[in-house]
């Protein structure tokens, strides 16, 4: 596997931005024998806290938790927040055969679990970041304690996807230059300014370091005999007898994910009984848009 590292010239001078990232190198499960790559993440608050592992999907990276990181800390909880492989600081296979569902949740499973050794976790996954790591609780049950589906889903391709996704994915597909950050503020609706926008530009200098966010639609199960739908039905019916804490905190402005709400509250047993909130005036990517109010949610989530 070719593979391409984002220069850390790149990432000076992030806004809002208060903690080092570090390293792991995780194994490529579809690779030759001692094959690994480089994973970035962010570890921030007491290592003895309850732990919060954040997961971002497509096209952001784990620059999109800052605002929830610092709610986190300031409530004295430790906070995860990896680069996906592909996306951020870590490394990004530039074939489009490279990546998978299956090689993706493999890829966080090694650095979360078995490199970070994580138990008694709270999952904090937004699109990408909900379909691995709700496919990581369903298989590793006992690693975590309560989930917080945010924007997110499990798709089989038993169901068609939103047309609004059919039109992002053709548009990505298409385009002869991805603008990350463009794709970034369509799906905000407070607005970013420059500095932000340019932060989610930073980890993609050239087409080259973007097949990432070219590909990762294209995993996305919409038929019935996608590769991973088999690992997607397993995945839910093992939710379908989760009665731990399952928290939906969606915002009220994404049409991409929205549908997805009303089903995890009435599929899932943990969701019973809770207080669901729904982040106003926030869209797709609802860390940017309401970052401190969804940390704020998430502390007090794993509080109560």
């Amino acid at each position: 596997m070719e593979t391409y590292r984002t220069p850390d010239e790149r990432f000076a001078d992030l806004p809002d931005v208060a903690w080092e990232p570090a390293y792991a190198e995780v194994p490529d499960p579809d690779g030759p024998e001692g094959a690994t790559l480089r994973m970035a993440y962010v570890d921030a608050g007491p290592a003895d806290a309850p732990v919060v592992l954040l997961l971002h999907g497509e096209p952001t990276w784990s620059f999109l938790y800052r605002h929830v990181v610092a709610e986190l800390v300031a409530a004295g909880l430790r906070a995860v927040v990896p680069d996906l492989v592909g996306f951020g600081r870590s490394d990004k296979p530039t074939r489009p055969e490279d990546h998978s569902f299956a090689r993706h949740v493999a890829w966080v499973r090694a650095l979360a679990l078995d490199h970070l050794g994580l138990t008694d976790v709270t999952l904090v996954g937004q699109d990408w970041g909900g379909l691995i790591g709700l496919r990581l609780v369903a298989e590793h049950p006992d690693r975590f304690a309560r989930v917080v589906a945010a924007n997110t889903g499990l798709p089989t391709g038993d169901v068609d996807m939103p047309e609004v996704w059919w039109a992002f994915r053709h548009a990505v597909e298409r385009a002869e230059v991805l603008d990350v950050g463009r794709l970034v503020a369509s799906g905000c609706v407070r607005g970013l300014d420059d500095a932000v926008r340019a932060a989610y530009d930073a980890p993609f200098p050239d087409e080259a370091a973007k097949v990432g966010p070219r590909v990762m639609p294209t995993l996305v199960p919409t038929r019935p005999d996608d590769p991973a739908t088999e690992a997607n039905r397993a995945a839910w019916e093992v939710l379908r007898r989760w009665d731990r804490p399952f928290l939906v905190a969606f915002s009220d402005s994404d049409p991409i994910t929205g549908a997805m709400a009303p089903v995890l509250r009435e599929t899932v047993p943990g969701a019973a009984g809770l207080d669901h909130p729904v982040l106003e005036r926030a869209g797709h990517f609802l860390q940017e848009d309401a970052g401190r109010e969804l940390g704020r949610v998430v502390a007090g989530f794993v509080r109560g």
